[in-house]
C-alpha cells in the first residue's frame, strides 16, 4: 500500500555506508530527508548526492538528517561516496542505505509500475524513481516528491519546503506559493478575524478568505 501524507513511515533495519541502522532509532528526535536512487555510479544521482552533501550545514541548522537509498551494496556505496566528494568538493557525511534486494524500495513504494531484478541489472531495470520523503520527528511523512529517472531534483526546493513545514508547525500558519523565510505568511481560514488580531496583530485581508500577516517573531 502506498504511503500517504501523515502516515507513519515503516521501520526497518538495513546496512548502510555508515553501518547498520534501525530507521526509527536513527531518525531519533530529528527531521529526516529520505531520497532514493536507481543505482550507484550514475550521472544524475552523483549530482544529486553532491547537492545534498554541499547543504550539510543547512540540514544541521534545521535539525534534519538526510539519508540516501540505492540498490547496490555497501562497498560500492563507499567507493561512490569518494567520487561524489570529489565532484562536489564536499564530504558525504550522511548514510546511504544498501537496498540490494529492493526491500526498502518496495516498503516505501519507490518502484515504477513494472520493474525487474536481473543479475547485472542496469538503472533502467530496477528503476527506483527519484522519490523524496520529508519525515518529522514523530516519524510521519509530511511531504513527498517523485521525479522520473531522467530529471534531477532541486534540493533548494526541498530545503524551502522543509522550512515551510517547520514554520507552519511552529506558528500555526500556512505559506503562499513560492514562500521563503522572512516573507509574509497566510492565516488559516479556521482562525477567526478576532483570533487572528489577537495572535498576529495587524493583517492584510487580500480577499475574505486570503489573509496575510508577518510571521510572529
Amino acid at each position: 500500500m502506498a504511503l500517504r501524507i501523515n502516515d507513519t513511515v515503516p521501520d526497518f533495519t538495513a546496512p548502510t555506508s555508515q553501518g547498520e541502522i534501525s530507521f526509527h532509532d536513527w531518525i531519533g528526535e530529528s527531521w529526516a530527508i529520505l531520497f532514493s536512487h536507481p543505482k550507484d555510479f550514475t550521472p544524475v544521482c552523483t549530482t544529486e548526492f553532491g547537492a545534498v552533501a554541499k547543504l550539510a550545514d543547512e540540514w544541521a541548522k534545521r535539525n534534519t538528517k538526510p539519508i540516501g537509498v540505492s540498490v547496490d551494496g555497501v562497498e560500492d556505496h563507499i567507493k561512490w561516496a569518494n567520487d561524489i566528494s570529489g565532484f562536489a568538493s564536499a564530504p558525504v557525511e550522511f548514510p546511504i542505505i544498501a537496498d540490494e534486494d529492493l526491500t526498502v524500495s518496495k516498503m516505501f513504494d519507490m518502484l515504477p509500475a513494472e520493474y525487474v531484478l536481473p543479475d547485472g541489472r542496469s538503472p533502467a531495470d530496477s528503476a527506483t524513481v527519484r522519490v523524496v520523503y520529508i519525515i518529522d520527528p514523530t516519524k510521519k511523512v509530511r511531504l513527498m516528491m517523485t521525479y522520473p529517472m531522467s530529471v534531477g531534483r532541486n534540493f533548494a526546493e526541498i530545503l524551502r519546503a522543509l522550512d515551510a513545514l517547520q514554520t507552519t508547525d511552529a506558528h500555526g500558519v500556512a505559506t503562499p506559493a513560492d514562500w521563503t523565510v522572512g516573507q509574509d505568511v497566510i492565516i488559516p481560514p479556521t482562525v477567526s478575524n478576532e483570533d487572528a488580531s489577537a495572535k498576529f496583530g495587524a493583517f492584510d485581508a487580500v480577499l475574505p478568505y486570503l489573509r496575510k500577516t508577518k510571521l510572529p517573531s
